[in-house]
């Protein structure tokens, strides 16, 4: 039997099209029948964010120049596809773009303890399904306590940035490698492919990687 494809993903848990290119890369690796052994990796697309934030819609007007209008059209598109892959996005006018570094350490702390994915996913319902703000010790804790982790012991090293450093030098790491946009995933730690690609796509890089395995 062939081992897991291992599939490191530089993300950042408030970009919509990581959580698309993660969920279309977990259908495709059902349709493939192959298994995958995801590491998640912090990027932050803010890391000038504010630490309360900004309204999501005014954000991304003055960032990317988006209107109102292309920004309805983008959520409509995020949603449609979320629902197709089992992933709900609830957008709402007050939605707010967050500053992500203590998500970052929560999730960095998680690794250590190997559960760095069950975390990740929670960071992403929590913010585009609950509309939670990611930068609240309070909702950290929540998830901290939703996903049964060690009681308080994840808050108490967020509290004191014992894992500040650690991110930043793993942040520093994939932006020195050209890593400037997310997604980006690297695959058998060979094989970079940005953007969210769609499950086609990643069945045929499953497959072919798969059958490299058996070579």
């Amino acid at each position: 039997m062939n081992s897991a494809i291992r599939v490191d993903i530089v993300s950042d848990v408030v970009c919509p099209w990581c959580a698309i290119g993660y969920f279309q890369l977990a259908k495709a690796s059902r349709d493939a029948d192959v298994n995958i052994d995801v590491h998640w990796h912090p990027f932050e697309l803010n890391p000038q964010m504010s630490e309360e934030g900004e309204n999501l819609q005014a954000h991304l007007a003055a960032k990317y120049g988006t209107t109102p209008e292309e920004s309805k059209a983008a959520r409509a598109r995020l949603t449609a596809l979320g629902s197709a892959l089992g992933f709900t996005f609830d957008y709402a006018d007050d939605m707010r773009m967050v500053n992500t570094f203590r998500a970052h350490q929560l999730i960095d702390w998680a690794e250590d303890h190997g559960l760095a994915h069950q975390v990740k996913l929670e960071l992403f319902s929590a913010f585009f399904t609950r509309r939670e703000n990611l930068n609240d010790m309070d909702v950290l804790a929540d998830v901290e306590s939703r996903l049964r982790l060690a009681s308080g012991a994840p808050m108490a090293v967020l509290a004191r940035g014992e894992k500040a450093a650690s991110v930043r030098e793993i942040e520093g790491f994939w932006t020195s490698r050209g890593i400037t946009g997310v997604p980006a995933m690297v695959f058998e730690r060979r094989y970079l492919v940005t953007g969210a690609q769609g499950e086609d796509t990643y069945v045929r890089i499953l497959r072919q990687l798969n059958k490299d395995q058996a070579a």
